[in-house]
């Protein structure tokens, strides 16, 4: 037992180590929000400038047609006959041409929308990216804890052999029995006067007597091999 202790303790540490593996990525979770975020603002904003670029265009376009079907009509005034006909292509032209007054009138608007948009765009792309490469930061800030946890269970490890070896067979096999089934935890645990620390339920009156002498017992509640904490002062205990 005064062998299988400080294997306990070191398992322990590995295990905290472990879980802090497991825990640390978990840490990256608000900041994939966080980019997601952005990243849809970002894309929103584009589409608005876009949106507005493409009004402009499509406006422009529709001066060009307009245009050139008031130059048909111009041509089809020479050679009108009637002044019916006449009169009929000057009101077609005068409202193709109130038309483009109105299309040029929105372009303008546009163009002042654009210029306005393109800085704000910029303005957003700028904070966008500071705040993206603080995320970074931070999240290289994490891997380094991950890898520091990582390469300290490596050490911890290396160091679980030489202790397994100083441990009498049938003793190991038993806490590593009890270790699996517990899948965390101790697995050994000291007695509390007459009662198992690890599941506060009472020893039978010889056991306690025979875990006072030295010997192996296992609480006969939860299964965890129970010690004199007494009997090992000279071992620390974690």
């Amino acid at each position: 037992m005064k062998n299988l202790l400080p294997l306990q303790e070191l398992d322990l540490k590995i295990e905290a180590c472990r879980l802090r593996e497991l825990e640390i990525p978990k840490q990256k979770g608000k900041f994939d929000v966080q980019k997601k975020r952005l990243a849809a603002e970002l894309d929103e904003r584009d589409k608005a400038f876009k949106a507005l670029q493409l009004e402009q265009k499509d406006c422009e376009r529709d001066i060009e047609q307009k245009q050139a079907q008031i130059l048909k009509y111009k041509t089809q005034l020479n050679s009108v006959k009637k002044n019916e006909e006449y009169q009929a292509l000057l009101h077609e032209i005068d409202m193709i041409e109130k038309q483009i007054g109105v299309k040029e009138e929105r372009i303008l608007v546009l163009m002042d929308e654009i210029d306005a948009a393109k800085v704000r765009l910029a303005e957003d792309k700028k904070r966008i990216d500071q705040e993206l490469k603080q995320i970074a930061g931070q999240c290289a800030e994490i891997d380094a804890e991950l890898a520091e946890a990582i390469s300290s269970r490596h050490a911890l490890e290396a160091q679980r052999e030489p202790l397994r070896a100083t441990v009498e067979p049938g003793l190991l096999s038993k806490y590593n029995r009890i270790r699996a089934a517990k899948k965390t935890g101790a697995a050994i645990v000291p007695m509390n006067g007459a009662t198992c620390s690890g599941c506060n339920m009472a020893v039978t009156p010889q056991a306690v007597n025979e875990i006072l002498g030295g010997k192996v017992h296992a609480c006969a509640h939860c299964g965890r091999l129970l010690y004199h904490a007494e009997n090992y002062l000279e071992t620390p205990v974690g």
